[in-house]
């Protein structure tokens, strides 16, 4: 039986990635400390999956931790989706956001390479080690912004660590590559944009198009910073999971390498145009107030994945209407929990 151990597993994208593993029988290790909004909600609906999964409450800034459970498991796949996910986070708390993503993720290869150095090891990056990308003529459009002369960003654009979240996520990158130059360790990583679908628990800070969504579904006011003109290219979080698979089972051509992973320019959307197919799905209306533009705010973000076509035959399948349509029934099939998590009102409850 092949294993997977995957930190961070019971947030949005972990939940969903242990899913699939375990339909296609592998034991599947879920570590998580349990911290993010929603994550013991998700860990509730995974061990329904009785035989296969395995749950340790575990933080990755605790190494020891790490490696006795990557020594005991031998895995084949570990996913590196644990961190610290916002930009305002690493603002308020800029040491507790290197500590969780830097020293974490450096904690994370180095049980991996102590503890299980023949799996391959895939990390979950961000668009934001590219910057504020100011070097990049755009144009403004009647709905979106739009790059001038370019069709999305590819591997190969210049790195510019921007905001204390920005550089934390940087480093794990960097170090995820040099484990593979150095140690000769399968590893690879995903620079990934917007991923969105069912079990999120959006908030303002992170995961833009749940907290929306569910700000719409439960009659709430919304915050629309800068023109809502914002372009990202967005990825249904079953095809990053598809991404994960191909690049794993192409490790040998993959290994050492970064990808930049998203819907590419075909599935972009701006806040304004997500306005609009969310209201023609749902047959209501935003309710929103204009506010000034936020910190490191890129204004157009679309992912060049031509790099991850051409190396392990990979490519978004859902569409944003698709996606959309399929995240807006789980949130009205789960309004309960929800309302029980306390995001729409800033009152969490883990």
């Amino acid at each position: 039986m092949k294993k997977i151990i995957i930190t961070g597993g019971c947030g949005f994208i972990g939940a969903n990635t242990a899913e699939y593993y375990l339909k296609k029988g592998y034991k599947v290790i879920v570590l998580d400390n349990l911290s993010r909004v929603g994550s013991k909600y998700n860990l509730q609906w995974l061990k329904a999956f009785k035989d296969n999964l395995v749950f340790s409450k575990i933080d990755i800034r605790n190494y020891k931790s790490l490696l006795k459970v990557f020594k005991e498991n031998e895995p084949d796949l570990i996913l590196h989706l644990a961190g610290q996910t916002t930009v305002t986070g690493s603002i308020l708390n800029p040491r507790e956001d290197f500590e969780i993503n830097a020293v974490g993720t450096f904690n994370v290869l180095e049980a991996m390479r102590n503890g299980a150095h023949k799996a391959t090891l895939i990390y979950s990056s961000t668009n934001k080690v590219m910057g504020e990308l100011i070097d990049i003529p755009i144009q403004e459009e009647k709905s979106r912004y739009s790059f001038k002369n370019l069709k999305g960003i590819s591997e190969n654009h210049p790195l510019s660590f921007c905001s204390p979240y920005g550089c934390s996520k940087g480093c794990g990158d960097q170090y995820v590559l040099d484990h593979a130059r150095i140690y000769k360790l399968n590893t690879v990583v995903f620079r990934q944009s917007c991923i969105y679908g069912s079990r999120q628990f959006g908030t303002e800070e992170q995961g833009w198009l749940a907290w929306l969504m569910s700000s719409l579904i439960f009659d709430q006011s919304v915050s629309l910073y800068g023109t809502g003109k914002q372009v990202r290219d967005i990825l249904h979080v079953s095809d990053l999971i598809s991404a994960f698979d191909l690049a794993f089972k192409n490790i040998k051509t993959t290994k050492g390498k970064a990808y930049t992973i998203g819907g590419g320019s075909e599935f972009s959307v701006s806040i304004i145009e997500f306005f609009k197919i969310l209201e023609s799905i749902s047959g209501k209306n935003f309710n929103y107030s204009m506010k000034p533009w936020r910190l490191a705010d890129q204004k157009v973000y679309i992912s060049d994945v031509s790099s991850a076509k051409k190396d392990f035959n990979w490519i978004p399948k859902v569409s944003p209407k698709e996606g959309i349509k399929d995240m807006y029934d789980w949130v009205l099939q789960n309004k309960l929990l929800i309302d029980k998590s306390g995001i729409l009102n800033n009152k969490t409850k883990k």
